[in-house]
């Protein structure tokens, strides 16, 4: 089996590693970077999730995978403010997609009006923290949950719903 991922970002990447392990699958995992279609820094559930179904589309057709998953992290706006979300999608031919979406937490103030005036989460984090990479590693949401939720736990949680709905309408 091989499972492609459409992104190389290294915590999606382990994601759906842990998560294929963990379903017990013996598959192949290549990741590509493919297209979202939606703007980089998606902005509410609808655009993110749309963002994961592209990615999962077009590297299930670019990779002629049996399975293509596509993550996508974005932020949406509540009553209480701008809330980090994230959703997930797979692909696999002859089937149909199969979707999920994860944890959500509100971003500080200072974080959400630096997304609202058009900047990207990700540099925005390297910024706040004097680090770079972020997103690669522990994400925004293992800097506001302290390291007890990083990045890749954030996305193995999709990860796994994806496969598991996926195994069992199989």
């Amino acid at each position: 089996m091989k499972i492609a991922i459409g992104s190389t970002n290294g915590a999606k990447k382990l994601a759906v590693e842990k998560a294929a392990r963990a379903a017990g699958l013996e598959a192949e995992l290549v990741s590509i970077s493919v297209p979202s279609g939606v703007s980089e820094q998606p902005f509410s559930d609808e655009e993110t999730r749309r963002g994961a179904i592209n990615r999962a589309e077009n590297v299930l057709f670019e990779e002629k995978a049996d399975i293509g998953i596509g993550l996508e992290g974005g932020v949406m706006e509540a009553e209480e403010g701008l809330y980090l979300c994230n959703w997930g999608a797979l692909a696999a031919k002859n089937h149909p997609v199969v979707t999920a979406g994860g944890a959500r937490i509100l971003l500080p103030q200072e974080i959400a009006d630096r997304l609202r005036s058009g900047e990207e989460l990700g540099p925005v984090m390297d910024h706040f923290t004097a680090r770079k990479g972020i997103r690669q590693h522990e994400g925004a949401v293992g800097v506001f949950t302290n390291g007890l939720v990083t990045r890749d736990e954030m996305f193995l949680h999709v990860a796994k719903l994806l496969l598991g709905q996926f195994l069992l309408k199989k």
